[in-house]
Parts: C-alpha cells; structure tokens; sequence
C-alpha cells in the first residue's frame, strides 16, 4: 500500500508517467416489452421485464496527473485481450522510458500474456516499457480506475444496453469526453494518513506503530 500511495505523490514525470488500470465486466440487457418514450411533463417509463444478451468486459487505465484515458471494450478478458490493450498503452506513451501501471494481481495480469501474444521482441519490449506495481489483496481501493469506474457507472451504464456495439459506442463518447476535458483525479490519501487512519494494522506488524495513532487530545 505504502509503495502505491508514494508513487501517487510523486511529481509529474512525462518519462516516467503513473497509470492506473483494470477491468470491468458489464451484462447486456434489453427490454421485453418496450417502454414509454419521454413526453412533456412525464418521465421514460420501461418495463420491469428484461432480457439477456450476455456480457462483455471494459478495459480501462487512467493516468491521473493528466487526465489522459485509453479505453477498450471486448468479449473476454482473457490474457490476448490484456496484452493488446498493454500494447496499446504503451504505444500512446512514446517518449516515456517506463510506464509504470497499477492494477490488481488477477492472474492474467502479468507480462507472460505478450509472450503467449506476441513475437518475442515485441514482448521483450513490452515487458522492459511497462513496469507492474500489484495491490493488495482487498485493496481494489487503491487503484484510481476504480474512481473512473465508479462515474462510468453512474453517468453512462446507468441503464439497460442491449448489445455489445452499443455498449462500446457510449463508452468510446463518454470517455473521449472526459479525455478532451482532461478531468485529472486529485488523490488525497497519503502516508501519513494512512498510518493514522488504519493504524491498528500498523501495530499488528510492529507496535512501535503507535506513534502514527493521532487522537483527538493530541
């Protein structure tokens, strides 16, 4: 936790820039029995029945100091679909010596998948570009994609998508949007507020972690 909360205080560094990455699955559901369209003065009513159309997944990563976004939206998640899309991000970061990605520890998620996807130069590349930096376990918090995942859900896949076209085309508008704006994450939790805040895990690893503990008398 500590090495990840350093990395998001550090200081812009274009050839060392820090992006944050995961995945979304996302279930497409149509309507039965279509609904009301919108009229004056009555709001869109739609049915309580729905239909299935499976799911697909979103892949995402942000670079928080800069507001820059790269987005794709595919079938499976699988360790192709992982090794493209890093293909991808580090395409975008030409002048960067590394880009270091933070994502959680899912088991598609290591630099075997450009091996299986790639010709070996490409992946040798692939692997000296990007630089991993894992979560903790229970830690999805941590990974500033969450907070990206959480407007997407609330601004954009707030309702029913039929189709997987469909689905990418609303979230290629959103996300270029946000891009366009350069809408950056302000991450305010560091160090010393996580020494303080979750301190009684502090003191199960070495009890002279107390003195982080700030109390109201203090």
């Amino acid at each position: 936790m500590e090495v990840i909360l350093r990395l998001y205080m550090l200081s812009y560094n274009e050839k060392r820039p820090v992006v944050c990455f995961d995945e979304r699955p996302c279930f497409l559901i149509g309507d039965r029995v279509k609904g009301l369209e919108m009229t004056p003065g009555q709001v869109a009513k739609q049915d309580y029945a729905y239909t299935k159309h499976g799911s697909c997944s979103v892949l995402a990563a942000i670079e928080p100091k800069t507001g820059k976004r790269l987005v794709h939206v595919r079938r499976q998640r699988r360790k192709i679909e992982f090794a493209k899309f890093m293909l991808n991000l580090a395409q975008i970061y030409p002048d960067a010596e590394t880009v270091v990605v933070v994502m959680d520890n899912l088991n598609t998620h290591c630099k075997s998948a450009f091996y299986e996807a790639f010709d070996a130069e490409t992946a040798a590349w692939l692997s000296d570009k990007l630089e991993f930096v894992y979560t903790p376990k229970k830690a999805s918090w941590l990974n500033m994609i969450e907070i990206e995942f959480s407007a997407l859900s609330r601004q954009c896949l707030n309702r029913r998508i039929p189709s997987m076209n469909q689905l990418a085309q609303q979230v290629f508008i959103y996300m270029k949007e946000r891009n366009d704006k350069g809408i950056k994450i302000q991450w305010q939790f560091d160090r010393q507020k996580a020494r303080n805040t979750m301190n009684k895990h502090y003191k199960k690893v070495n009890t002279l972690n107390q003195k982080y503990k700030i109390t109201s008398e203090t």
